[in-house]
């Protein structure tokens, strides 16, 4: 069998026997109604446990949208004009409305990164800004003591809406929702305060309902106001295939329930090899980022297997205090016990590599110095084809192999489960 796997704007391409494929792991068959266009304007027509849009905001409102920085898929240039045209018809002028990119812990966007995002309409007709942990007001803290610090321009807004794509997130559960409030437009103190939950056992990708890191973002988001979302789902060509609007409980669970549908995969068993790829540009930019398809591929490898992780990094490791902890690492253990004794943006994304490591071992296929991937640990290649025949010379001719090409988005499901790695 023959695969590509997005590689930065590029592709990998492997040919795997085909008595060794197990699994290839895409999205469920599912019937889709809308997409694009269409599937905001049905969104926008049918909200969730809300009134419509233009009734609910009023004319003279400071409005503020947010939605998803560089990092990730979101396409606000799309979602945008039929939530403009909403605003408009509801007497909201162009020069009261301005769209924050909730750019959370990571850097800020130039000029030019901010006009795709947003896209030529909306970058004409409304004012364009990055979040600013440096300018923020505090709404109180949660029952966890989170501190709820917003920037201050989503702060003082009189109506607030939050986009987003939603997809599975390592220790939130799901992403979309209240997560572009917070942590995108909060302080590095209160996210820290919040992502410090993601050692409970419940912190993990695909639960939501007793999940104490989601809740607790949830209250933040509550004592400041998120009064209308709108959340889309793409496919694996990150083309929209489903959108929810309205309340920004309610409206996203439903997201999150089409989630499950289309891209929770169970698989019987696990796999002595498991290639992952994080679907290219721009969501391999980064190790930082391309973690995300390495934790979802946790649930697909055996105990003793591999993964190979296949993601361009073409911009670095991604966070300065990342590439500390695991320059200052001597073992992945290292970074287990420091993160439990001192919780810190960046090392929280070190020790989740490291706490995969305790049951697998990870190859990396990207543009990374050799050097710098051997210091987190894993083991460096430029050819994907050269990580997988090395991986089999280590388990045999028979090697089972599971190939996750969009390993961001889909959550493989094994009656075997994983076991608690903060045990």
């Amino acid at each position: 069998m023959k695969f590509k796997l997005g590689f930065g704007t590029g592709f990998k391409d492997i040919e795997i026997p085909d008595k060794n494929v197990i699994n290839v792991l895409g999205a469920n068959d599912i019937e889709i109604e809308y997409r694009g266009n269409d599937a905001v304007l049905h969104a926008l027509d049918n909200p969730i446990a809300s009134a419509r849009l233009s009734e609910k905001v009023k004319a003279g409102h400071k409005v503020v949208i947010l939605t998803s920085d560089i990092s990730r898929p979101m396409p606000t240039y799309e979602v945008l004009p039929p939530i403009l045209d909403e605003l408009y018809s509801a007497g909201v002028k162009p020069s009261d409305i301005t769209l924050v990119f909730a750019c959370g812990s990571h850097r800020h966007h130039s000029e030019t990164e901010m006009r795709k995002l947003a896209g030529d309409r909306a970058w004409n007709e409304i004012r364009c800004v990055d979040s600013d942990p440096d300018d923020c007001i505090n709404f109180g803290y949660t029952k966890h003591g989170t501190p709820v610090d917003i920037t201050r321009v989503v702060a003082q807004a009189d109506f607030r809406i939050c986009l987003g794509n939603i997809e599975y997130h390592y220790f939130a559960g799901y992403s979309g929702g209240a997560k572009a409030l917070m942590p995108g437009c909060s302080t590095p103190a209160a996210i820290s305060y919040n992502h410090a939950m993601m050692v409970d056992p419940r912190c993990h990708a695909g639960n939501i309902d007793d999940n104490p890191l989601r809740a607790d973002l949830e209250e933040a988001a509550s004592l400041c106001g998120i009064d209308y979302i709108v959340n889309v789902v793409l496919d694996e060509d990150k083309k929209i295939v489903y959108a929810c609007a309205g309340d920004y409980i309610e409206a996203h669970r439903e997201g999150c329930r089409f989630l499950d549908r289309m891209y929770k995969i169970r698989i019987d068993r696990k796999a002595d090899i498991v290639i992952a790829a994080n679907s290219g540009a721009p969501k391999d930019a980064t190790l930082y980022q391309t973690q995300k398809a390495l934790d979802n591929a946790k649930h697909a490898v055996r105990d003793g297997g591999t993964v190979i992780l296949v993601g361009a990094c073409n911009e670095g490791l991604g966070s300065k205090v990342f590439e500390e902890w695991m320059y200052e690492a001597r073992k992945p253990e290292d970074l287990v016990e420091r993160l439990k004794k001192e919780f810190k943006l960046g090392g929280h994304k070190a020790c989740a590599i490291a706490l995969i490591m305790r049951y697998a071992d990870i190859k990396l296929v990207s543009e990374l110095d050799d050097e710098c991937v051997r210091a987190c640990f894993m083991e460096p290649y430029e050819c994907l084809e050269a990580a997988f025949y090395d991986a089999m010379e280590r388990y045999g001719e028979d090697a089972s192999v599971i190939v996750m090409p969009y390993g961001g988005v889909t959550l493989p499901i094994c009656d075997s489960g994983v076991a608690d790695v903060f045990e």
